[in-house]
């Protein structure tokens, strides 16, 4: 005899017997039938879509309120004007280059903003596709 789908024997175990529920204590479900005691979930009938969007609303209520946004824009990288004046001497170039080869700054492909307060600059330095700040841009063009 061929083996087909319609003669083949499901293996021993693989068949669960369901609960059978409200069929008296000695059951192992008695009384209450695994409901538990009165509320809506122990009724006939309970309709459980609405009681997952009350929970779902009361989640959302408990989420912090994130205001304002987050810029897709990279924030450029910060050097202050100290670390300038202690790397580089007269006459030299100040670039995104430069400051990366000195290890003032991690990455060659973000923007470089010069920040400092009441500090000289030397004298004869060139400064290439840097932003400033108030303060240094006042600095620099006093020289």
């Amino acid at each position: 005899m061929a083996i087909s789908l319609s003669n083949i024997k499901k293996s021993s175990g693989i068949i669960k017997k369901g609960k059978r529920l409200g069929r008296g204590n000695s059951s192992g479900k008695g009384n209450y039938s695994g409901k538990g005691l009165k509320g809506q979930k122990a009724r006939a009938g309970v309709s459980r879509e609405k009681l997952k969007r009350l929970g779902m609303k009361q989640s959302l209520l408990k989420l912090p309120k994130n205001r304002g946004f987050r810029s897709l824009q990279a924030k450029k990288q910060v050097v202050n004007i100290s670390q300038i004046n202690k790397y580089f001497k007269d006459n030299e170039t100040v670039s995104l280059q430069t400051l990366f080869e000195k290890k003032l700054v991690n990455k060659k492909d973000i923007a470089v903003k010069i920040l400092g307060k009441d500090i000289i600059i030397p004298k004869g330095l060139k400064f290439e596709n840097v932003s400033f700040s108030e303060s240094v841009k006042k600095q620099i063009e006093n020289k």
